[in-house]
């Protein structure tokens, strides 16, 4: 391995400590370097004291269900990601075009199956939120809609049903996710996880009582429409992730992300807003405890 790649694997170093303590939304510690533990106490060492660790699929949501119940400042969601769906109804390829060797899906009834045991996962006091569903049209292509959509809306149901948060993943999606979730009645507390509209989007959002959650992307230099939607967000309908080991804020692009991170992009979102770090702070804490109800 090179030096240059060796950098580039490397942890980025502890930023300065948050004075006071907020959340990371939207965490994936299974995907993560090193123990819990060890993630969960650097993060606390910056401040970042409560995570929320979001599942993508069975396994995943169980693990998260089992992490959340071992551990007093980690929340779980549970769902089947946009794109699991698809590959559980047709197979290994989410759009559902074949390929040699793709494993055989296994149709509606083993979607069905799946959506049983999310719904039982959510049903449990320490998972507070489902999550995360949505539409993904980046990776699935046109076969696969009709499976996101029916995951979709069926999380909705399970969402209200159980009385949790709904975590929306929406990418290249807007106006459908927008769409199905006025068709469907969204639950009372729903937020878009790694927040990626614009500024008329982030308006449709706020007037429906939506919270938008923003991730490292909010401080890439490419991402000014980002900042002009944090700009015009309610400021008690915002909230921060790391959407980690995704996403890592700037000046670490491309390096392994983790909730300790979060800081840097508090600090952001707080030049964004015109107001000191602490008042960020302050309010994405009541936010994230508001939102996830704990």
């Amino acid at each position: 391995m090179s030096p240059s790649s060796a950098a580039k694997d490397a942890p980025p170093p502890l930023p300065e400590p948050l004075r006071v303590p907020v959340a990371d939304s939207h965490t994936h510690l299974d995907m993560q370097a090193g123990t819990v533990e060890e993630g969960l106490a650097k993060a606390a060492s910056v401040g970042v004291t409560t995570v929320v660790q979001v599942g993508c699929d069975v396994k995943g949501s169980r693990w998260a269900a089992e992490t959340a119940a071992a551990y007093d400042n980690v929340h779980a969601a549970v769902a089947l990601h946009p794109n699991e769906a698809p590959r559980i109804v047709h197979g290994d390829l989410g759009g559902g075009r074949s390929r040699q060797g793709a494993r055989a899906g296994g149709g509606d009834s083993a979607l069905d199956d799946a959506l049983a045991e999310i719904e039982a996962l959510a049903a449990l006091d320490h998972v507070k939120a489902v999550g995360e569903t949505g539409l993904d049209f980046f990776r699935t292509g046109p076969e696969g809609t009709a499976a996101q959509e029916r995951s979709f809306r069926a999380h909705i149901e399970i969402a209200k049903r159980q009385g949790k948060a709904l975590v929306i993943h929406d990418r290249d999606a807007h106006a459908d996710v927008l769409r199905i979730l006025r068709e469907e009645g969204p639950p009372e507390r729903t937020v878009f996880h790694c927040y990626s509209g614009d500024a008329d989007m982030a308006r449709i959002c706020a007037a429906a009582g939506y919270y938008l959650s923003f991730a490292g992307t909010v401080t890439f230099k490419n991402a000014a429409p980002l900042r002009e939607a944090l700009a015009v967000a309610p400021l008690d309908r915002v909230l921060v992730e790391t959407d980690a080991p995704y996403l890592t804020p700037a000046p670490y692009r491309g390096r392994p992300n983790a909730p300790y991170l979060i800081p840097l992009t508090v600090r952001a979102m707080a030049a964004v807003r015109g107001i000191d770090e602490d008042a960020m702070a302050t309010a994405l804490a009541a936010n994230t405890a508001r939102a996830f109800d704990y």
